[in-house]
C-alpha cells in the first residue's frame, strides 16, 4: 500500500510520545548518518546515563530538552517500503493543548500514549475528545512503559478495558490497543519477545497496513475560492482546492452565496488544461459567463451545503481571556474571513464523562457548545458532512491571536423570507432635510467621570446651533429598553450591542446621537463602531482618573463597591479598558465643562456640516 498516512502522537505529559517516534525512526533505519551520529552525541549529555535518548530526535527546542517535555508540534516525514508518513508529535502539557489541537486538525489517525504505571488520565481523555472533535476516526492507544510494570498482562488488560469504556461515546472506525516500551523498543517496529501473550502487530506494521482512504469520500463538488485570477482582460479564473467531489468541463455549477449558475468552460490543474479534476487538487476553474465570485465564495454542485449566518459550533477555547456571550471575533472558515458574534453559550463538555454542564463563561482548554451569528451570509456545512466547510477558527480582533478552533454541529434555520426593507425616505434624504450629517458621539469613561454632564451640555450646544439630536443616557436606557439586563459581563456586552443598534437607527433618522455609557470593554466599543459605521462614529474618552471619580462618588456606588455591596462595579471589581486611539480625549478634573464641549465640537463640526 503505497499511500500517505498523516498521524498524530498525543497523550499526557511524559507518556513517551517523542521517545516512541524517535525509537521507531532509529530502529527502522530511517535516519541519515549525521542525524544518527548527532543523536548518539547528544544522548551522552542527556538524562539516560549515556544511553540513547530517542526523544531528542523530535524535541528540538532548548526549553524542550531542558524540561524533558514537548512544547511545540514537531513534524517528521519518513517513508518505508510500504508507505509514506507524516507524523505530528504534539505536547502533552495542558498549557500547550492548543498546539496539540493544531496537530490533530491535519491528521487521519491518532496514536494516543497511555502510561502503563498511571493508566488513563484526564489529559488522555481531553486529547481523545479533541481528536474526535477534529474528525479523527482511527485510533491507536499505545500503552507505554510496559518495562516498568514487568510486562504485566493483567495490568495491560485492565487499562485496555478502561480505554474501551472511554471511547464508547465516540464515532470511530478503527481501534487498536497495543502494549509497547518506547525506551526499550518493544512492539515499536518488531514484535517483542518479552510479551508472548500479545498476538497483534507491532506499531509500525499496523500503521503500514491501516486503510484510511474511505474517510475522504464526500458527495457533491465544493471548492472554496481562494483567489480570482485576472492576468489580463481575456482571462478570468477562480482558484482554490477542491475539497469534495469532482468537476468536469460542461458541468453546471452554482456560485455561493449569490446563487448564480454558470457552466465550467475550462479547468487548469498543475499548469495543464484538463477535462476533469477531483478532491485534493488545486485548480483554476473558468466559467462560460461573468458571475459574482470573490475570495471566500464557494463553487458547488450537489454538495448540500448551507447558505446562512447562524449555526451552533463546538469549540476548544484556547485563549487566556475567557469567553462570554456577546463577544465579537473574526471567523475563518474555508477561505472566508468575516466578523461574528458569539450569541449564546449552551454548555461546557466535561472532558471525563462527556456530560453537558450549563455555563455562561468558558476558560482556556475547555470545550463548549455555543451559537455563532455571522455578520453576513456565508457558505458552511456540518462538520460530519464536510470537514472543509464545517471546521473553523475564531480570531481575537484586538490581539489577532487564535482564540478557538472548532466544528459546526448544527445548522440553525432562519426564515429565508426576511429581507431588509428598502425605504423611499432614506437616511440621506432625512439628513438633507435636517441640513446635517448624522453622527454618533460615543462617550465612554468611569462612573462619575462626567459623561452625562458633558453629554447634556453638548446636546444643548448642538440644539442652539439648530441641529437635531437625541441623547441616550446609560441610566435612562437601563430603566426602559434594557431593564432586563444586569451588570454581569454578558449583560454589559448585550447592553452596549443594543445601544449601538438604537444609535444606528437614530442616525438613519438623520439625527446626531449622543451616548453616555461606561462601555468598559474595547471589543464592545469596536463592535459598536462596526454596527454604527466607522464614518458615523466619534469616540470620546472621558479620562477623569479613578481617584477623582471616587472622590465625587455622586451616587455613593464606589463606597458600596468597596464594602462589597455592589458586585461587578467598573474600576473596583470589574475592569475598565481605556480606549487606545479615541477621536477626542477630555478630563473633567482638569478641564472646565465649556472646554470639554469645545474640544468635542472642534472635531464634530467638520462631520456634521451639511453636504453641498
Amino acid at each position: 500500500m503505497n499511500s500517505l498516512l498523516k498521524f498524530i502522537t498525543c497523550g499526557s505529559v511524559d507518556d513517551g510520545k517523542s521517545t516512541l517516534i524517535g525509537h521507531m525512526l532509529y530502529d527502522a533505519k530511517l535516519l541519515f548518518a549525521d542525524q544518527e551520529k548527532a543523536l548518539e552525541l547528544d544522548s551522552r549529555m542527556g538524562s539516560r546515563g549515556g544511553a540513547i535518548d530517542y526523544s531528542l530526535l523530535l524535541d528540538g527546542l532548548m526549553a524542550e530538552r531542558e524540561q524533558g517535555i514537548t512544547i511545540d508540534v514537531a513534524y517528521r516525514y519518513f517513508t518505508t517500503e510500504k508507505r509514506s508518513f507524516i507524523v505530528a508529535d504534539t505536547p502533552g502539557h495542558e498549557e500547550y493543548t492548543r498546539n496539540m489541537a493544531v496537530g490533530a486538525s491535519f491528521a487521519d489517525l491518532a496514536v494516543i500514549l497511555v502510561d502503563a504505571t498511571h493508566g488513563v488520565l484526564v489529559q488522555t481523555r481531553r486529547h481523545t475528545r479533541i481528536c474526535s472533535m477534529m474528525g479523527i476516526e482511527h485510533f491507536v492507544f499505545a500503552v507505554n512503559k510496559m518495562d516498568l510494570i514487568q510486562y504485566d498482562e493483567q495490568r495491560f488488560e485492565k487499562i485496555s478495558r478502561e480505554i474501551r469504556r472511554m471511547v464508547r461515546e465516540y464515532d470511530y472506525k478503527t481501534l487498536c490497543i497495543l502494549p509497547v516500551s518506547a525506551t526499550e523498543g518493544d512492539n515499536i517496529t518488531q514484535k517483542s519477545e518479552r510479551m508472548p501473550w500479545y498476538h497483534g502487530d507491532s506499531l509500525l506494521s499496523y500503521l503500514e497496513q491501516i486503510d484510511v482512504s474511505a474517510d475522504a469520500a464526500t458527495d457533491g463538488f465544493a471548492m472554496p475560492v481562494q483567489r480570482v485570477c485576472r492576468p489580463d482582460r481575456t482571462f478570468r479564473g477562480f482558484q482554490g482546492q477542491i475539497e469534495s467531489g469532482s468537476v468536469k468541463t460542461g458541468d453546471e455549477i452554482t456560485a455561493l452565496p449569490s446563487g448564480e449558475k454558470a457552466v465550467v468552460s475550462r479547468i487548469i490543474d498543475a499548469g495543464r488544461e484538463v477535462s476533469a479534476s477531483g478532491a485534493g487538487h488545486a485548480v483554476t476553474i473558468c466559467l462560460d459567463r461573468e458571475v459574482d465570485v470573490s475570495r471566500g465564495c464557494v463553487l458547488a454542485r450537489d454538495a448540500g451545503v448551507t447558505v446562512g449566518n447562524l449555526f451552533t459550533a463546538r469549540l476548544l477555547w484556547m485563549d487566556d481571556s475567557h469567553l462570554v456571550a456577546g463577544r465579537s471575533y473574526d471567523l475563518k472558515l474555508g477561505t472566508k474571513l468575516i466578523p461574528v458574534v458569539v450569541m449564546a453559550i449552551h454548555c461546557k463538555i466535561d472532558v471525563n464523562t462527556g456530560e453537558e454542564i450549563p455555563a455562561d463563561t468558558t476558560y482556556k482548554n475547555e470545550i463548549v457548545d455555543c451559537d455563532i451569528s455571522v455578520s453576513d451570509r456565508i457558505v458552511y456545512d456540518c462538520f460530519r458532512h464536510n470537514k472543509a466547510l464545517g471546521s473553523l477558527i475564531l480570531i481575537d480582533r484586538v490581539t489577532n491571536m487564535t482564540s478557538a478552533c472548532g466544528v459546526i454541529t448544527r445548522v440553525i434555520d432562519r426564515p429565508d423570507h426576511l429581507t431588509w426593507q428598502e425605504l423611499d425616505v432614506t437616511r440621506e434624504f432625512r439628513a438633507r432635510q435636517k441640513a446635517q450629517t448624522p453622527v454618533t458621539v460615543w462617550m465612554t469613561g468611569l462612573s462619575g467621570s462626567g459623561k452625562s454632564t458633558v453629554a447634556n451640555e453638548l446636546e444643548k450646544r448642538l440644539v442652539s446651533l439648530g441641529k437635531h439630536t437625541m441623547l441616550l443616557d446609560g441610566d435612562n436606557v437601563r430603566m426602559g429598553l434594557n431593564k432586563n439586563l444586569g451588570f454581569h459581563e454578558a449583560d454589559r456586552i448585550e447592553n452596549i450591542r443594543r445601544i449601538a443598534e438604537v444609535a444606528k437607527l437614530m442616525n438613519d433618522a438623520g439625527l446626531i446621537t449622543i451616548t453616555a455609557f461606561i462601555s468598559p470593554y474595547t471589543s464592545d466599543r469596536r463592535n459598536a463602531r462596526q454596527i454604527i459605521g466607522s464614518d458615523s462614529f466619534l469616540e470620546v474618552y472621558v479620562s477623569t482618573p479613578l481617584e477623582e471619580c471616587e472622590r465625587r462618588d455622586i451616587k455613593g456606588l464606589y463606597k458600596k463597591a468597596r464594602r462589597g455591596e455592589v458586585s461587578h462595579f467598573t474600576g473596583i471589581s470589574s475592569p475598565y479598558e481605556a480606549p487606545r486611539a479615541p477621536e477626542v480625549t477630555i478630563d473633567t478634573s482638569t478641564m472646565s465643562l465649556t472646554e470639554c464641549v469645545d474640544a468635542i465640537m472642534e472635531v464634530l463640526e467638520a462631520r456634521i456640516a451639511a453636504e453641498g
